[in-house]
């Protein structure tokens, strides 16, 4: 879904909150939920769990039809790489999946090598940056 995202729709971000330390975590899921508030830390539904939320500004405008706001959400599933690194997701990620290293507030985010299960770019590797074992 992050290639769904745009950046209109993200426009109004002001902060992302991370529930957990996201250095070691290849990659994230990330999804816009429509959530009935601009700020506050959103109820969690799924299998998994939440990593973190995005906030928004005062500018963002509710849906007309629902009163609701998109705001984007990161989770992780129970077979994700991080509690299954030799599972379904050791190489590859899945459609939704970014690098949360590159997340930022009004930021899509993207795949990176890391994010893929592969090795280390050059870039990485000159910032320290590796995968776990």
């Amino acid at each position: 879904m992050s290639s769904l995202i745009t950046e209109d729709e993200i426009s109004h971000e002001t902060e992302l909150v991370w529930l957990e330390d996201i250095t070691d975590l290849d990659y994230v899921r990330q999804s816009l939920d429509r959530l009935p508030t601009r700020r506050s830390r959103p109820a969690y539904h799924r299998d998994g769990r939440m990593v973190g939320y995005a906030l928004l500004g005062q500018s963002a405008k509710a849906s007309r039809s629902s009163g609701t706001f998109r705001r984007r959400v990161f989770w992780l599933l129970p077979h994700d790489r991080d509690t299954e690194p030799e599972g379904l997701y050791a190489t590859g990620a899945p459609a939704e999946a970014v690098d949360p290293c590159t997340l930022e507030a009004r930021g899509k985010g993207y795949k990176t090598e890391r994010s893929e299960g592969g090795p280390p770019s050059t870039a990485m590797q000159e910032l320290g940056i590796t995968l776990p074992l």
